[in-house]
């Protein structure tokens, strides 16, 4: 992010009355937490014959602001003009060195003063400002009954890193120019200065280019399949008429871009290459290594084989005019050209990308990716921008003038500093809010994973291994909002709120002054601003997390109740009744000593908040025992580690809830030992089908006993239903129900279908199984 060159001294006045009250340390909650903060006593209230001054042109969009902010609340009619008097008075000053976006609010009971190098700095202040007012200052419509005061104190700030960003996909799912507007004004609301908008995808071109019209009439839209889930969505059949999507015209674009500059914040679009580009070879297929034809993705592919063609230079001119375009209506140093996720099967196989290897001398398909970015930054360069793309692009050599968008982690951006180039710190494991934020079972359908709010809030950007030196290459972070699972507004407001809150303390507030349990209680005042801006963000924080382990000792289960609440009231039940403010209060850890189903809340105001937490634990003569695997699970999804299939909790039917294991291309088998001879009468062993994912329920399932662990007698096999291709996942029990039976170890054989079968997306790829909970009961 450029630094803009100080401006000329404007003044800024609000001319009112004011009244004395105390200040309450209380009433100073500020996110994200300034660098210093020394609290006065006494108050400053605004009055209805408040003007606002200022005395400089640049300073007048942002006196306009607050005036445009003040209003609609308050009921006033406050205006604003050149001048620079004033009872209170807000100041931007030229006559000392000012860090980026550094200002100084300083409120009496006479005068509120904010001091700026810029008018970036003074519209930081403007949003602390905003946070010391009422919360009903976020109203829409006047509201009555309010005292309008802002506590006394001084505030001096500025930001620690220039890059403070969020992201939004819009081609997963089309979302209108009002909402990406309300989505800029959540992040001015925070503080942060950079909105990533990633323009293309497979399943959608969104931007007008003038030269090249099919991106648009063809690129844009696509059969509509949102009745089935991402992953299982079949491509487009011949006569299928492509009618789901949507795109911005320039002129839609140049009014966002205007919106956000308004708001200081920079526009970076995102124009991937080389793969991730099926909606353009839908529209010109000219450009691939196949020719065609291509229809616009439906819903997830993998491997992402389409790809523009590298060995034939009227691709790179095609990516050129569309680039000069692009660079025409967005004013940005950055742009991002992806770059990730390219499987270069297609280059293999093109005659005119191998011709090209062997013309520039490069190694390998990886060169050539990076020959390919290596191009396109050339041209950028020659346009005075610069280029950044996913980690993907340090492949086969970095581009000179490229910055790295580190998100498989933190390896790519430590590569990179490492190697004088800028970073963006973007890790899958903090950063992805496309991720669950709560128990997955009372969370929307997500795409996966797990980041929770104290995760995000635990997210250090600078990595240990950087020296001082190389951190600095380090230059922000950001989150990244991916639509696969998101369709509406009011759902990617749920998934980036109030994450994006702790994310913007982590980016803004320096380290040391960050603080859970302080943020925790700083975040109930944003969670009152929210609802007063009608926004949906998540009350995952409220939700009780409830962690149970087995112990052998006692033949118990060890219950431990949480939540990301500041010193939660948390009420639980065992026997699945649903808890209310007079249920049992969550004290300590409790013993469980038969099967339970737990149901758990935060209580706040007398009433329930969010969702209850529910837990089903069942203990049978299996559980907490001894696995023996026979066959190793994958690394990749190992569970919970040995206990998973013996500890009483089943999975969901979300791959990633941390109950399952899986095996892939094998058969699952296992034995568990009872510790000694016992008696029982049932074996149940928990499968997910779930096609689109490559998981299928085994062929058979082979039940087998034994006293010595050595010689094993099989008793039976239970062969499982063909699920449709197409199906939603579905979790599935295949039991075995004998008479009464007295051994010591259990062996279980699911037999892997070894490869997807004919007609599913992955045809001859490994299939997997996965397995969640092993049951012996009498």
């Amino acid at each position: 992010m450029k630094t803009k060159k100080i401006v000329s001294t404007a003044l800024i006045a609000i001319v009112a009355l004011f009244t004395i009250s105390c200040n309450k340390k209380e009433n100073i909650s500020i996110i994200p937490i300034p660098v210093s903060i020394v609290e006065g006593k006494g108050t400053f209230e605004l009055r209805p014959d408040a003007i606002i001054n200022y005395n400089d042109d640049e300073a007048a969009s942002t006196a306009s602001f607050l005036a445009g902010m003040l209003n609609p609340a308050t009921g006033y009619e406050i205006t604003t003009a050149k001048g620079t008097e004033g009872s209170v008075s807000l100041n931007i000053v030229t006559g000392k060195e000012w860090k980026p976006e550094e200002y100084e609010l300083i409120v009496t009971k006479k005068h509120v003063t904010i001091n700026a190098g810029t008018s970036d700095g003074l519209f930081r202040g403007i949003q602390t400002l905003r946070q010391l007012l009422p919360a009903e200052i976020e109203s829409k419509e006047k509201t009555k009954s309010v005292k309008w005061t802002v506590p006394c104190v001084k505030i001096n700030d500025y930001p620690r890193f220039a890059w403070r960003g969020m992201h939004l996909d819009v081609s997963r799912h089309f979302f209108d120019v009002d909402f990406v507007k309300r989505y800029i004004d959540l992040i001015a609301m925070h503080k942060m200065n950079v909105f990533h908008w990633h323009l293309v995808d497979d399943q959608g071109w969104r931007i007008e280019i003038k030269k090249y019209p099919k991106l648009t009439e063809t690129g844009a839209w696509r059969v509509d399949r949102e009745d089935k889930q991402w992953n299982e969505r079949e491509a487009q059949k011949p006569g299928e008429k492509a009618t789901y999507g949507g795109f911005y015209t320039q002129e839609q674009v140049k009014e966002i871009v205007a919106y956000a500059a308004e708001r200081h914040i920079t526009i970076v679009p995102e124009i991937e290459m080389p793969a991730h580009v099926t909606s353009a070879l839908a529209a010109y297929p000219q450009y691939s290594c196949t020719g065609g034809p291509f229809t616009v993705t439906t819903g997830g592919v993998w491997p992402i084989t389409d790809i523009y063609c590298a060995g034939n230079d009227s691709t790179f001119k095609f990516l050129e005019n569309v680039l000069t375009e692009v660079m025409d209506i967005f004013p940005s140093e950055y742009i991002h050209i992806g770059g990730d996720e390219a499987a270069r099967a297609e280059w293999k196989k093109c005659p005119k990308c191998q011709a090209r290897i062997r013309k520039e001398g490069l190694k390998d398909e990886a060169e050539l990716q990076s020959y390919f970015i290596k191009r396109m930054e050339k041209f950028v360069s020659s346009k005075g921008r610069k280029i950044i793309g996913w980690d993907e692009i340090l492949d086969g050599g970095i581009a000179p003038g490229a910055a790295v968008m580190s998100w498989r982690g933190f390896e790519g951006g430590i590569a990179a500093a490492k190697s004088g180039h800028k970073v963006v710190m973007a890790p899958v494991s903090h950063c992805y809010f496309d991720y669950y934020q709560g128990d997955p079972t009372t969370e929307p359908l997500s795409i996966g994973g797990y980041t929770t709010l104290a995760k995000v809030y635990s997210f250090e950007p600078v990595p240990q291994e950087l020296t001082p030196e190389e951190a600095r290459y380090v230059i922000g972070a950001q989150a990244n909002l991916w639509t696969e699972y998101i369709s509406t507004p009011s759902h990617a407001e749920y998934m980036v709120l109030p994450r994006m809150t702790a994310l913007s303390e982590v980016l803004w507030s320096p380290a040391e002054k960050r603080n859970w349990s302080d943020f925790s209680k700083r975040l109930i005042n944003m969670y009152r601003r929210f609802d007063l801006m009608g926004v949906n963000y998540s009350h995952g924080t409220y939700n009780v997390s409830i962690d149970c382990s087995f112990d052998n000792k006692t033949n118990a289960f060890i219950v431990t109740l949480s939540s990301e609440q500041f010193k939660p009231d948390i009420r639980y039940t065992t026997d699945g009744s649903e808890p209310t403010a007079t249920s049992k209060k969550y004290v300590k850890p409790f013993k469980i000593t038969s099967t339970s189903n737990i149901k758990a809340a935060v209580i706040a105001d007398g009433r329930i908040m969010g969702t209850p937490s529910v837990k089903e634990v069942k203990i049978t003569l299996s559980t907490g025992k001894k696995v023996v695997y026979n066959q190793q699970c994958s690394t990749r999804y190992k569970g919970c580690g040995d206990v998973t299939l013996v500890n009483g909790i089943s999975g969901s039917k979300r791959i990633s809830d941390g109950q399952w294991q899986g095996f892939e291309g094998n058969d699952m088998d296992v034995t568990i030992d009872l510790g000694k001879e016992t008696s029982f009468s049932k074996i149940t062993a928990g499968f997910l089908a779930a096609p689109g994912s490559w998981i299928f329920l085994p062929e058979s399932v082979i039940f087998s006993v034994s006293g010595d662990g050595t010689s094993f007698t099989q008793i039976g096999t239970r062969v499982t239903e063909k699920r449709p291709l197409d199906q939603a996942p579905e979790h599935v029990d295949v039991s075995f129900d004998t008479v009464s039976l007295n051994a010591r170890y259990v062996k279980i054989v699911a037999r892997n279908i070894g490869t997807c079968p004919t007609g599913h997306e992955g045809e001859g790829g490994k299939a997997w199984i996965f397995t969640d909970e092993i049951m012996v009961e009498q």
